[in-house]
């Protein structure tokens, strides 16, 4: 059993997508257990506002470190945390490596951004991991925080059919994925490689061997080690 623990400022982009295919699955089996928490429920304002101005001059809003910190005591003073990760484009890039590792976990807290993320004491004082999942900047680290927990999830046993299936994924091995095919043998005049119809178990491994470097070769040259 894994527990999830999401802050958001937005927690209806939550809701819904958690609630579908593995993940949803996973949940039936008590393999994981996932909470949102709403951050407007934690702030000292009247208004609920849980944004100001930044300091310098800059445009946009920034999560205020208030509602951030007691929400985060709240959670903490209940149960102790593995990590405590927070969702940015200047974080470092989520791996599959990084999720093997998480999946090891029992309890995980993650923090959403949003605006112009949060205050920087925040990041400072409270984070233990901070992800991003490419170059790019997104309106909130809802998305973001869905992926890791999909990436996570799916590796625990149980979550799906054939367990093997997520040993073969791309990354796993440094290398991305071979090539995949399935019935019919024969679609559009589009046919099968004939080894993997073979039945041979080493020719079909070699085949793929072969495929699965050429193809990280050509379109992920960057995880290829230098000799």
């Amino acid at each position: 059993m894994i527990r999830f623990d999401i802050i958001s400022a937005v927690p209806a982009l939550l809701s819904g997508p958690l609630d579908y295919s593995i993940v949803k699955r996973a949940k039936e089996k008590s393999l994981v257990d996932i909470y949102i928490h709403d951050l407007r429920n934690f702030t000292n304002d009247k208004h609920l506002k849980i944004d100001d101005y930044p300091y310098g001059g800059d445009p946009g809003m920034v999560l205020s470190p208030q509602p951030i910190f007691d929400c985060i005591k709240y959670l903490c003073d209940q149960r102790s945390y593995d990590e405590i990760i927070f969702t940015a484009p200047d974080g470092v890039p989520f791996t599959q490596k990084e999720a093997n590792t998480l999946s090891l976990k029992k309890n995980i807290l993650i923090l959403c951004g949003h605006y112009k993320g949060v205050d920087q004491r925040i990041r400072e004082h409270l984070i233990t991991k901070e992800y991003s999942i490419g170059d790019v900047v997104l309106s909130g680290g809802e998305l973001p925080a869905m992926m890791i927990i999909d990436a996570i999830v799916r590796l625990l046993p149980g979550a799906i059919g054939d367990a093997g299936s997520a040993l073969n994924d791309s990354f796993q091995n440094g290398l991305l994925e071979a090539p995949v095919y399935t019935r019919p043998a024969n679609f559009n005049g589009w046919v099968v490689p004939g080894v993997l119809r073979s039945g041979n178990p080493k020719k079909i491994k070699l085949w793929q061997d072969e495929r699965s470097f050429q193809k990280t070769k050509t379109k992920r040259k960057d995880l290829l080690k230098d000799d």
